[in-house]
């Protein structure tokens, strides 16, 4: 099980990809769409979670990569 990745935004402008516990950003873009995208590819690959903040660090969503129970046919 990878980390669960979250997208934040940035003090400075733009938004942030971050692992769970990492100070870093893995990646900073500046749309939150880039950003949700490439933390999407991230969380399939490791099977963890992506949470989606909004502007004031409050999470908006997330989407689990690993544990659905009802995963797609094909």
């Amino acid at each position: 099980m990878g980390k669960n990745q979250h997208v934040v935004p940035n003090s400075n402008g733009g938004w942030d990809v971050k692992g769970a516990g990492n100070e870093r950003a893995t990646k900073h873009t500046d749309t939150k769409q880039e950003a949700v995208n490439y933390a999407r590819e991230i969380s399939r690959n490791q099977n963890s979670e992506l949470f989606i903040h909004g502007k004031n660090g409050q999470i908006q969503s997330r989407d689990s990569h690993g544990n659905d129970p009802h995963p797609p046919k094909g």
